[in-house]
């Protein structure tokens, strides 16, 4: 009889539990909230964090029982910067900071940014009740960076009239493009996630015919229709230049853009925030909107929106977050 030490199995059941995803497939909904923090410095703030991003899932079930059966979701990257002091762990395979991108005539820029809490929601009012019990739950131990609520405008369109995220992956091949595999297998079921916050010169885009507009987005304005793709070396559209392919096809990911305004400000944009399997397939499509294909033919859209946020986070499985507190 053979009396050495075995490992059971584990049970494909545990297996599933351990990596459930965060809310990442979520809907889009009418509502949306972006919070951006960074954690203070000190180990008693790094403790404090870590505690509260434990609850996580406490803190979205405290909303969701007083939601009246309205729709609520909270998702939570963590940056590289704090990685390791937040959770005690190695870092994701992929997870660096966000890189600076610097064309001829636009950059994409890089800003601090250590959490994210992205929430999804029917109505503000959820989303809101939950940032005051997460704030008062991190005290003094967070400070806070970037707070921006989205809507949804219309039938799904950007402020600049066309409808966004028709690109997305939807049934298999949604999970197969934004949750990391067995690649990084202490790290399955999670997300890597990159946000920019654009604003838009609304009254330079205006002036723009119907025909040119389209043309810089690849699209129709009024029916979404794809328009043919630019040749090799002419000038392309938004929509070719984030179309991503190599030898192994092609490579989506899933944006849960919003739109948002202080009108009194003279403040429109998107917030736009990428779910992605491989953080390389975003970093990639920025490079070719803000450098070009070939250079210098930058994504015309840039010529109207401007980035002002750029910041890479990673979302960890659920059940990652729940053991952060053992």
């Amino acid at each position: 009889m053979d009396n050495s030490a075995t490992t059971s199995p584990v049970p494909p059941s545990e297996r599933a539990i351990d990596t459930e995803p965060q809310y990442v497939d979520a809907p889009l909904t009418r509502a949306a909230g972006f919070l951006v923090l960074t954690i203070n410095d000190g180990d008693p703030a790094a403790a404090k964090a870590r505690s509260v991003l434990a609850s996580t899932e406490d803190l979205i079930k405290d909303i969701q029982i007083r939601a009246d059966r309205q729709f609520f979701t909270a998702n939570v990257g963590i940056g590289q910067r704090v990685w390791e002091r937040a959770t005690g762990k190695p870092q994701p395979a992929e997870l660096r900071p966000f890189k600076e991108i610097k064309g001829q005539t636009h950059t994409a820029v890089a800003t601090p940014g250590d959490l994210l809490y992205h929430l999804r929601a029917d109505s503000m009012d959820l989303i809101v009740e939950f940032e005051k019990l997460l704030l008062e739950a991190f005290g003094d131990a967070v400070t806070g960076v970037d707070d921006v609520a989205g809507f949804r405008y219309f039938d799904g369109r950007d402020l600049l009239e066309f409808i966004d995220g028709t690109a997305n992956p939807i049934g298999l091949s949604l999970p197969a493009a934004t949750l990391v595999g067995e690649e990084d297998p202490d790290y399955t079921g999670g997300s890597y996630v990159v946000i920019q916050k654009y604003l838009h010169n609304l009254a330079g885009w205006r002036e723009q015919k119907t025909e040119e507009q389209e043309n810089i987005i690849g699209r129709t304005k009024f029916d979404n229709v794809e328009l043919p793709d630019a040749g090799a070396d002419q000038q392309k559209s938004h929509k070719t230049l984030c179309t991503i392919t190599d030898e192994n096809g092609e490579h989506d990911i899933l944006r849960d853009n919003m739109p948002f305004a202080v009108p009194g400000r003279g403040e429109y944009g998107t917030y736009f925030i990428g779910y992605s399997r491989h953080l390389w397939v975003t970093e990639k499509m920025l490079e070719r909107m803000f450098i070009g294909d070939p250079p210098p033919l930058h994504d015309k859209i840039l010529d109207f929106s401007k980035a002002v946020t750029g910041v890479t986070f990673f979302v960890p499985a659920r059940q990652f977050l729940a053991d952060l507190d053992d």
